[in-house]
Protein backbone atom coordinates (compact mmCIF):
# COMPACT_ATOMS: atom_id res chain seq x y z
CA UNK A 1 0.00 0.00 0.00
CA UNK A 2 1.16 3.42 -1.28
CA UNK A 3 1.91 5.39 2.07
CA UNK A 4 2.67 9.47 3.36
CA UNK A 5 3.84 10.47 6.45
CA UNK A 6 4.17 14.07 7.29
CA UNK A 7 6.62 15.25 10.27
CA UNK A 8 5.53 18.29 12.09
CA UNK A 9 8.17 20.54 13.44
CA UNK A 10 9.31 22.19 16.70
CA UNK A 11 6.45 22.38 19.00
CA UNK A 12 4.28 21.08 16.40
CA UNK A 13 1.41 18.90 16.27
CA UNK A 14 -0.51 16.83 13.80
CA UNK A 15 -3.34 19.15 13.48
CA UNK A 16 -1.65 22.32 13.00
CA UNK A 17 -1.06 24.43 9.77
CA UNK A 18 -1.65 22.19 5.85
CA UNK A 19 -1.17 18.86 7.91
CA UNK A 20 -4.96 17.67 8.21
CA UNK A 21 -5.80 19.38 4.78
CA UNK A 22 -2.56 17.29 3.19
CA UNK A 23 -3.61 14.36 4.88
CA UNK A 24 -7.23 14.30 3.93
CA UNK A 25 -6.47 14.84 -0.19
CA UNK A 26 -3.71 12.24 0.18
CA UNK A 27 -6.35 9.63 1.28
CA UNK A 28 -8.45 10.50 -1.37
CA UNK A 29 -5.98 9.49 -3.88
CA UNK A 30 -5.79 6.15 -1.89
CA UNK A 31 -2.45 6.65 0.39
CA UNK A 32 -2.48 5.90 3.73
CA UNK A 33 -1.10 8.87 5.59
CA UNK A 34 0.22 9.10 9.03
CA UNK A 35 0.93 12.41 10.99
CA UNK A 36 3.20 11.27 14.30
CA UNK A 37 2.87 13.33 16.86
CA UNK A 38 6.21 13.81 18.40
CA UNK A 39 7.24 14.98 21.98
CA UNK A 40 8.77 18.56 21.44
CA UNK A 41 7.67 20.27 24.61
CA UNK A 42 7.49 24.47 24.51
CA UNK A 43 11.03 26.26 25.70
CA UNK A 44 12.61 22.74 25.84
CA UNK A 45 14.70 21.40 22.87
CA UNK A 46 12.92 18.02 21.23
CA UNK A 47 15.22 15.13 21.61
CA UNK A 48 16.02 13.06 18.28
CA UNK A 49 16.09 10.05 20.12
CA UNK A 50 12.91 10.52 21.30
CA UNK A 51 11.02 10.87 17.63
CA UNK A 52 13.00 7.57 17.08
CA UNK A 53 11.20 5.85 19.76
CA UNK A 54 7.64 7.36 18.02
CA UNK A 55 8.57 6.51 14.50
CA UNK A 56 9.21 2.68 16.20
CA UNK A 57 5.43 2.24 16.02
CA UNK A 58 5.21 2.81 12.11
CA UNK A 59 8.09 1.36 10.49
CA UNK A 60 6.06 -1.44 9.56
CA UNK A 61 4.21 1.28 7.27
CA UNK A 62 7.84 2.31 5.71
CA UNK A 63 8.16 0.91 2.38
CA UNK A 64 9.66 1.61 -1.62
CA UNK A 65 5.93 2.95 -1.92
CA UNK A 66 6.27 5.80 0.97
CA UNK A 67 6.27 9.55 0.94
CA UNK A 68 8.40 11.28 3.32
CA UNK A 69 7.06 14.93 3.66
CA UNK A 70 9.20 16.98 6.70
CA UNK A 71 8.21 20.22 8.08
CA UNK A 72 10.96 22.45 9.74
CA UNK A 73 12.54 20.68 11.85
CA UNK A 74 10.67 17.43 10.83
CA UNK A 75 12.42 17.87 7.60
CA UNK A 76 15.65 17.59 9.84
CA UNK A 77 14.34 14.30 10.78
CA UNK A 78 13.25 13.39 7.82
CA UNK A 79 17.04 13.51 6.63
CA UNK A 80 18.19 11.61 9.75
CA UNK A 81 15.46 8.52 8.81
CA UNK A 82 16.68 8.22 5.32
CA UNK A 83 20.40 7.75 6.63
CA UNK A 84 19.04 5.14 8.75
CA UNK A 85 16.70 3.43 6.27
CA UNK A 86 17.94 -0.30 4.46
CA UNK A 87 15.57 0.45 1.57
CA UNK A 88 14.95 3.53 -0.47
CA UNK A 89 11.38 5.39 -0.72
CA UNK A 90 9.10 6.85 -3.63
CA UNK A 91 9.92 10.53 -2.01
CA UNK A 92 11.25 12.58 0.32
CA UNK A 93 9.77 16.41 0.77
CA UNK A 94 11.18 19.05 2.70
CA UNK A 95 9.46 22.17 3.53
CA UNK A 96 11.17 25.23 5.19
CA UNK A 97 13.99 22.60 6.49
CA UNK A 98 16.58 24.40 8.31
CA UNK A 99 20.49 22.20 7.44
CA UNK A 100 22.66 24.57 9.46
CA UNK A 101 23.12 27.79 6.64
CA UNK A 102 22.73 30.83 8.94
CA UNK A 103 20.66 32.74 9.70
CA UNK A 104 18.00 30.05 11.33
CA UNK A 105 16.12 31.76 14.22
CA UNK A 106 16.16 28.57 16.38
CA UNK A 107 19.80 27.19 15.28
CA UNK A 108 21.68 26.59 18.99
CA UNK A 109 18.07 24.58 19.21
CA UNK A 110 17.90 22.65 16.16
CA UNK A 111 21.90 21.92 16.43
CA UNK A 112 20.89 20.19 19.51
CA UNK A 113 18.14 18.07 18.33
CA UNK A 114 20.37 16.55 15.48
CA UNK A 115 23.55 18.14 14.26
CA UNK A 116 24.15 20.07 10.75
CA UNK A 117 26.11 17.19 9.54
CA UNK A 118 24.60 14.81 7.23
CA UNK A 119 25.42 11.66 5.00
CA UNK A 120 24.36 13.05 1.40
CA UNK A 121 26.05 10.15 -0.17
CA UNK A 122 23.79 7.66 1.75
CA UNK A 123 20.71 10.03 1.32
CA UNK A 124 20.69 10.43 -2.35
CA UNK A 125 20.07 6.79 -2.72
CA UNK A 126 17.24 6.63 0.23
CA UNK A 127 14.37 8.12 -1.80
CA UNK A 128 13.93 8.20 -5.70
CA UNK A 129 12.48 11.65 -6.10
CA UNK A 130 13.26 14.64 -3.74
CA UNK A 131 11.50 18.03 -3.22
CA UNK A 132 12.39 21.40 -1.41
CA UNK A 133 10.22 23.83 -0.60
CA UNK A 134 11.68 27.19 0.45
CA UNK A 135 10.08 30.66 0.81
CA UNK A 136 12.20 33.77 0.47
CA UNK A 137 10.83 35.68 3.76
CA UNK A 138 10.80 32.81 6.32
CA UNK A 139 11.82 34.12 9.66
CA UNK A 140 12.86 31.27 10.69
CA UNK A 141 14.68 29.44 7.80
CA UNK A 142 17.24 31.50 5.58
CA UNK A 143 16.83 30.75 1.77
CA UNK A 144 20.56 29.69 1.85
CA UNK A 145 19.11 26.58 3.47
CA UNK A 146 16.43 25.36 0.80
CA UNK A 147 19.33 26.28 -1.84
CA UNK A 148 21.55 24.14 -0.33
CA UNK A 149 19.54 21.14 0.58
CA UNK A 150 18.38 20.94 -2.69
CA UNK A 151 22.29 21.12 -4.16
CA UNK A 152 23.01 18.38 -1.53
CA UNK A 153 19.84 16.24 -2.19
CA UNK A 154 20.17 17.15 -6.30
CA UNK A 155 16.78 18.00 -6.12
CA UNK A 156 13.81 19.95 -7.38
CA UNK A 157 14.08 23.28 -5.35
CA UNK A 158 10.80 25.33 -5.42
CA UNK A 159 11.13 29.53 -4.04
CA UNK A 160 7.94 30.66 -2.97
CA UNK A 161 7.63 33.71 -2.69
CA UNK A 162 6.05 35.22 0.12
CA UNK A 163 5.37 31.76 1.85
CA UNK A 164 6.92 32.78 5.54
CA UNK A 165 7.56 29.79 6.93
CA UNK A 166 5.04 27.59 5.30
CA UNK A 167 2.45 27.60 8.81
CA UNK A 168 -0.84 28.95 9.62
CA UNK A 169 0.29 32.07 10.86
CA UNK A 170 1.84 32.43 7.19
CA UNK A 171 -1.73 31.66 5.90
CA UNK A 172 -0.55 28.38 4.91
CA UNK A 173 -3.51 25.92 6.00
CA UNK A 174 -3.71 24.46 2.52
CA UNK A 175 -0.50 24.01 0.39
CA UNK A 176 -1.73 23.24 -3.52
CA UNK A 177 1.68 23.18 -4.76
CA UNK A 178 2.86 20.12 -2.51
CA UNK A 179 -0.18 18.32 -3.33
CA UNK A 180 0.46 18.97 -7.13
CA UNK A 181 3.88 17.67 -6.66
CA UNK A 182 3.18 14.82 -4.48
CA UNK A 183 0.64 13.36 -7.28
CA UNK A 184 3.01 13.83 -10.13
CA UNK A 185 5.32 11.72 -7.78
CA UNK A 186 3.39 9.04 -7.44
Amino acid sequence: MKTAFIFHGTEGYPGENWFPWLKLELEKIGLKVFVPQFPSPPGIPAKISEWFDVLKKYECHISKDTILIGHSLGGIFTLRVLEKLEHPVKAAIFVGTPIGVSPILNYARDKIFSGFSFDWKSITKKAGNFIVFQSDNDSYVSLGNGEELAKNLHAAFHLVPGAGHFNAKSGYTKFELLLEKIRRSL
